[in-house]
């Protein structure tokens, strides 16, 4: 039977099925997180400054606070092929499969470049696939499944996730998966109500990845705080940023604070979003090897209850990733911050509902 040019329009229009907008119970806290995060894998971890353990252990300091147990926390599920198609070009999802054959081996050259891991050069991509991409699309998965949890009780947090220097068709910088994008993809194909999405990326380096995937998406507004002079210095990705603050080396609490507060403001009040995902990387702490800023744990707290509170008292839901952090300590202000959130009311486990009349779509 031929179809109508409308309902070949709707058909095109109609996402498809995935495991990561399931239900999930309202005994759960909207904090998303599997043992699967964590990266182990001969030691090779090390290799590289990203604590590849951290999530577990930010895990582990909310249970020894009571906050949530095994049975109160959502478990991410793995992001399917087919779901990283909806931002993903296969081109791409392939070069993560099989770049390099040389006799009957297959070598992980696109993986080592991203992982920033020499040694995975000479792996065969099966190793390579289950101990570090697969860790990787899970909390990209727990990332998408995140979002929905934003819309439904007004705030969640992936324990994981925040892969901004990954674009549709490129990795780096630890990023295999563009999550951010494709939480806010997810979001606008299956989510009646959310039209509009802000980016509030927090971490010491510039989120290239979701800005080149966004340049000319005017439903989709981007507010960058990095270090001007460190990874990955994209000129072409600046284009797509709305609300641009580059800071210098060394920034301290109160600069950095009271930037952050202000061009928040000036953020949501220029273009009020439906949603907004918080990238909270860490690695503004004083002494990350990495980013080249000079923020306390106190600041990194101050900065997370900055941001949840413009969200929270706007009734905008809000979706946190943790994104970079390259000491070990950072684990544990992690946990400190979710903790502080809860104490000042911020974060709480009540089903709100749909607050903005928001329709899902399975």
């Amino acid at each position: 039977m031929k179809m109508s040019q409308k309902e070949v329009k709707e058909d095109k229009k109609t996402p498809h099925n995935t495991q990561l907008y399931a239900d999930v119970p309202s005994t759960c806290w909207p904090i998303v997180y599997s043992p699967e995060y964590n990266i182990t894998f001969l030691g090779l971890e090390k290799l590289h400054p990203f604590d590849a353990g951290k999530w577990g252990k930010v895990i582990n300091f909310l249970k020894e606070e009571k906050l949530v147990t095994d049975d109160t926390i959502v478990e991410a599920r793995e992001a399917t092929e087919e779901d990283l198609l909806v931002v993903h070009t296969r081109r791409y999802l392939n070069k993560l499969k099989n770049h390099v054959l040389e006799g009957c081996r297959e070598w992980s050259f696109v993986v080592a470049h991203i992982t920033e891991i020499p040694p995975v050069l000479i792996l065969p991509n099966f190793l390579v696939q289950r101990k570090v991409l697969r860790p990787l699309r899970t909390q990209t998965g727990g990332t998408i499944m995140a979002g929905k949890l934003a819309i439904e009780r007004g705030w969640a947090i992936n324990i994981g996730g925040g892969f901004h220097h990954c674009s549709s068709d490129k990795g780096g910088g630890f990023c295999a998966y563009a999550d951010i994008t494709l939480a806010v993809k997810f979001l606008f194909e299956r989510v009646e109500g959310v039209a509009k999405a802000t980016v509030v990326d927090l971490d010491a380096h510039q989120g290239n990845g979701h800005e080149r995937d966004f340049m000319d998406d005017n439903k989709v507004y981007i507010m960058d705080v990095y270090n001007r002079y460190i990874y990955p210095g994209d000129g072409f990705a600046k284009r797509a940023i709305r609300q641009k603050v580059e800071l210098d080396w060394g920034t301290e609490d109160r600069e950095y604070l009271n930037k952050v507060e202000k061009f928040l403001e000036c953020s949501l009040n220029e273009v009020p979003p439906d949603i907004i995902i918080y990238n909270a990387g860490t690695d503004i702490l004083d002494g990350d090897p990495l980013g080249g800023l000079a923020i306390s744990p106190q600041g990194i707290i101050s900065r997370d209850e900055i941001v949840f509170k413009a969200a929270r008292t706007r009734k905008i839901p809000i979706l946190m990733v943790t994104s970079g952090g390259y000491q070990r300590r950072t684990a544990k202000i992690i946990a400190d911050s979710i903790l502080n959130l809860h104490s000042h009311g911020l974060i709480d486990k009540q089903f709100v509902g749909h607050e903005a009349g928001t329709t899902l779509s399975l």
